[in-house]
């Protein structure tokens, strides 16, 4: 029988999916909205579409959560304490419209909650966190921008021949293409750490092995609960991404969504969860460096790396200090 704790981790993680949803709705659809190519509406329910769709692909991301991060077993409270941790700081970047990550907010909050509940160091896997969060930190990004000056300034060359007419009438049907990989990939790396976060909690409680397969309600709820918020959307983040950090055409709209789409696919097949946000921010960067390094407002974007660098040691302390509460009552 299913405790009231863990009914409760349970609605916080769907919880925390819906506001990823909207949150990181901007993620797949913002370039595709700046540029015209298609409306606000019609890019949210084409983007809650595929993130569904994504979300039920595969499941080593959620593995590299549920098993990959914490030795042992934790107290239902404990993962209560992350996922508000998460839900907090997701709520408080959201409100400013700074796009920060919701993946690194929920792993930020179980180091913390799991390090308070141990009163140890050790409870954390901290080779895992090295190799699966910290170097795809640091490195998703760098290749998100790479990926997308490098295919920026290849389509300038291929396409220089033609009228900038012409090349933007095209990109504004293929740029759809794009939108709805980066919406697949997106589901396929973010839903998943709420996959993740739920058979951690069933493996807590009993009711699963660390071995055994994420049970179909789980992957199921998890994808329902982030198309909801994908579809509400989160035009706050949508404005910041769409046109704050450069000015976007079609083409490079199609850009910066297909180079992030391609390493955050990479990312998922490894169960990397790494910041789909993070990605697609610094794609959106190279492509406006590939024209010049002044077209990209370098003031938005030290803004948005300021919240990058942040999330993990906030949320650590927020999961800390609201675990170190809870154990007062259980």
């Amino acid at each position: 029988m299913l405790s009231i704790s863990l009914i409760i981790v349970i609605i916080l993680a769907l919880g925390f999916d819906f506001i990823n949803g909207f949150h990181d709705t901007a993620n797949s659809i913002a370039t595709t909205v700046s540029t015209r190519v298609l409306t606000p509406t019609v890019a949210i329910l084409m983007a809650a579409t595929f993130n569904f769709a994504g979300a039920l692909a595969s499941e080593k991301v959620a593995k590299t959560i549920s098993k990959g991060l914490i030795d042992g077993n934790l107290e239902q409270y404990v993962i209560i304490a992350a996922l508000l941790a998460a839900i907090i700081w997701n709520l408080i970047t959201w409100f400013i419209g700074i796009p920060s990550s919701s993946s690194h907010a929920l792993i930020g909050g179980l180091i913390g909650s799991s390090i308070v509940y141990a009163m140890s160091f050790k409870k954390v896997l901290w080779d895992g966190v090295f190799h699966k969060i910290i170097i795809p930190l640091f490195s998703s990004p760098l290749i998100g921008f790479i990926f997308g000056f490098v295919l920026m300034w290849l389509l300038y060359r291929l396409l220089a021949p033609f009228s900038h007419r012409m090349v933007n009438g095209w990109f504004s049907k293929i740029q759809i293409f794009s939108a709805i990989l980066m919406s697949f990939a997106h589901g396929k790396n973010d839903a998943q750490k709420s996959m993740g976060i739920i058979t951690l909690a069933l493996v807590s409680a009993g009711f699963l092995t660390k071995d055994d397969a994420i049970p179909l309600w789980v992957k199921l709820s998890c994808a329902i609960a982030m198309a909801i918020g994908t579809s509400v959307g989160g035009w706050k983040i949508i404005k910041t991404m769409g046109t704050s950090i450069t000015k976007l055409e079609p083409i490079g709209g199609f850009a910066a969504q297909t180079a992030a789409a391609v390493v955050i696919e990479v990312a998922s097949e490894i169960g990397a969860p790494i910041s789909t946000t993070q990605v697609i921010s610094t794609a959106i960067m190279g492509v406006g460096a590939s024209k010049r390094f002044s077209a990209v407002k370098w003031i938005i974007a030290k803004s948005i790396l300021w919240a990058w660098v942040v999330t993990i040691p906030v949320t650590a302390l927020l999961g800390a200090g609201i675990t170190a509460l809870l154990k007062m009552f259980y």
